[in-house]
């Protein structure tokens, strides 16, 4: 049995026509548009398979998913992938106690580095890496800041009266 593909409107044929021209347009979604124009030329799947270099069982189903679907056939399908490791309130404390001084809540310190991050927040119940935390910030366009050496900006706002002469 040969697969048809069916009869397309003048907008579909030209909407069809000028994905599979694009340049800006996803490749995948380009990719998908061609083997519509191939088989509006009247190859046959396996034909189109062959030139595109996919496999026939590929052609088929988005020949069968453009007839059942129109243009939005030549979409890919919403994958859900894996479940966030932590959750959006997680992510918020860990956000808030990176922006928060360590002196405003009670802790020996002026800065902030992600090992003190990680012991801070492992006793508040988050058990997070140094990794994770900085991939959070990052993602949040907060830049961690190195350690500072000697001929840096000082951390402690009372170095200079504590060094002395």
């Amino acid at each position: 049995m040969t697969l048809r593909l069916r009869d397309l409107s003048d907008d579909e044929w030209a909407d069809v026509q000028r994905i599979a021209r694009s340049h800006t347009l996803g490749a995948g979604l380009v990719r998908r548009a061609l083997i519509i124009v191939h088989s509006m030329g009247g190859l046959k799947a396996e034909q189109i398979a062959s030139r595109m270099d996919l496999c026939g069982n590929t052609v088929r189903s988005w020949l069968n998913r453009f007839n059942a679907r129109g243009l939005d056939g030549l979409k890919e399908n919403v994958r859900t992938g894996r479940p966030p490791t932590y959750s959006a309130e997680q992510r918020s404390v860990v956000i808030a106690a990176a922006l928060t001084r360590p002196s405003e809540l009670g802790l020996p310190f002026a800065a902030w580095t992600l090992d003190r991050l990680v012991v801070y927040l492992g006793e508040r119940g988050i058990a997070m890496r140094r990794s994770r935390i900085s991939e959070i910030l990052l993602d949040v366009a907060l830049k961690w800041r190195h350690e500072e050496t000697w001929f840096g900006e000082r951390v402690d706002p009372d170095f200079a009266k504590k060094r002395g002469d």
